[in-house]
């Protein structure tokens, strides 16, 4: 589990192709990785991924096919959002959050408001109903509060903190972002579907 809070922008620096998919070598920039073992997640992006090898302040992930077919930002070197899995003790300054990408959202607006930033974005039909007014959301991996729903789009305001410690500030319109819905919209709709 991880709460959304981004702890470190890092950068995919290669990729290496394996049988299936391919292995990312990524510079964990300021994240610490002393305390990270193999076998141990990381957010990346807002996907869950197991640290398969680590030397310095580099790691590597393995990605399968079927990650690449429902994610974005990934396939190529570049940056990415980084968080380590929470620990029982550790505060949760976002909101629950899984590391399993729910689907890939379309960035519609970006525009300033002062110093922060109006991002508008059309997820996936079949998502927007777990998106709520006032709910949790994960773009990227970064916890955020949607602003208005209407339909398929949802807003959010950025503030300038979130803009610099993440890579949510090189957003335009027509960027696709992870989505992760609120874990507990799932569990209610599960319950109210009367599914066994």
């Amino acid at each position: 589990m991880f709460s959304g809070i981004i702890a470190a922008v890092g950068r995919i620096t290669s990729l290496t192709p394996r049988e299936a998919g391919f292995r990312l070598h990524i510079d964990a920039g300021s994240l610490g990785l002393d305390d990270v073992a193999l076998g141990d997640s990381i957010a990346c992006n807002g996907v869950c991924l197991t640290v398969v090898a680590n030397e310095g302040n580099t790691f590597a992930v393995d990605v399968s096919p079927e990650t690449f077919s429902c994610t974005v930002g990934l396939d190529a070197p570049g940056e990415i959002n980084m968080e380590k899995a929470l620990r029982l003790a550790d505060r949760l300054g976002g909101h629950l959050v899984s590391g399993h990408v729910d689907g890939v959202g379309e960035v519609l607006r970006f525009d300033p408001v002062g110093d922060n930033r109006l991002l508008e974005i059309r997820a996936p039909h079949e998502l927007a109903k777990y998106i709520a007014r006032k709910g949790s959301i994960t773009i990227n991996g970064t916890s955020l509060t949607t602003n208005e729903v209407a339909g398929d789009v949802f807003t959010i305001n950025l503030i300038p903190h979130t803009l610099e410690s993440t890579t949510l500030k090189h957003l335009v319109p027509g960027s696709r972002v992870n989505l992760e819905i609120d874990l507990i919209a799932r569990y209610v709709e599960r319950m109210l579907s009367g599914a066994a």
